[in-house]
């Protein structure tokens, strides 16, 4: 028998690729489409390196945590495994309708797993329903707060709609339990420069975030230099995106 958060990352991972396969970094499925990050919710066990991030305008490729903080685990049964793999594979083959049923069925005789919270919150959010994003987010980091991926996908939703407070607390919790993680770092980067207008601390996120992925990152070795440059003017493209 596996734990229920094992179970939910190692499922969770490939359908938040799929779905965020227009947003940003992730590492799995979900990924760019939808800034969503599934895989987060599902098989976070291994760790991925975090993929570059997103050129201005273009989706960006998926990020892993490198590590994750312990998780307790929780005993899950084979029929509840079944029920989430079924549940993240009609996700991965667009069959929306039927994975939102399948984790819907989970949060009723499983409302201790987050991630079945975390799954129903990219789908929420890929259909633009930001309040029941949010909602089923804040559900999945109240019931597995020790998941940073949840945090991260918490910190995306509040800043979609325009918590910019919140987003960078849920940012900064992600970070906190795993400082290797690198989609929250580029994302609170983004967040300083785009929206709460601190250069200072946006340039310091950003080269933490070059830091954790070797400088490969071309698109934000520009966003750099282009806030090096900037010499106080407040003018950007809103062009960058989160990493799921």
């Amino acid at each position: 028998m596996r734990s229920a958060e094992v179970l939910l990352r190692s499922g969770a991972l490939t359908a938040l690729c799929v779905l965020a396969a227009g947003c940003a970094t992730v590492t799995e499925p979900l990924k760019a489409v939808q800034e969503s990050v599934s895989a987060t919710i599902a098989k976070v066990t291994s760790p991925t390196p975090a993929a570059s991030a997103p050129a201005a305008a273009a989706s960006a490729a998926p990020v892993q945590a490198a590590t994750l903080a312990p998780e307790p685990e929780l005993p899950v049964a084979a029929a509840t495994q079944r029920t989430y793999d079924d549940a993240r594979r009609a996700l991965a083959a667009g069959r929306t309708q039927d994975a939102e049923r399948g984790f819907r069925g989970l949060v009723q005789s499983n409302p201790e797993l987050g991630g079945p919270h975390a799954q129903l919150g990219l789908i929420h959010r890929q259909a633009g329903k930001l309040p029941e994003a949010v909602a089923e987010f804040e559900l999945a980091v109240k019931a597995n707060p020790k998941q940073p991926v949840y945090f991260n996908q918490l910190g995306i939703a509040y800043r979609q709609q325009g918590q910019f407070a919140k987003a960078k607390q849920a940012y900064e919790r992600a970070i906190d339990l795993d400082a290797n993680y690198a989609a929250p770092q580029l994302n609170l980067a983004i967040l300083y420069d785009l929206y709460l207008r601190d250069n200072v601390q946006a340039l310091a996120m950003y080269e933490r975030y070059q830091a954790l992925s070797a400088g490969k990152d071309a698109t934000v070795t520009k966003w750099i230099a282009d806030l090096k440059n900037r010499k106080g003017d407040k003018t950007t493209l809103l062009t960058k995106k989160e990493l799921p």
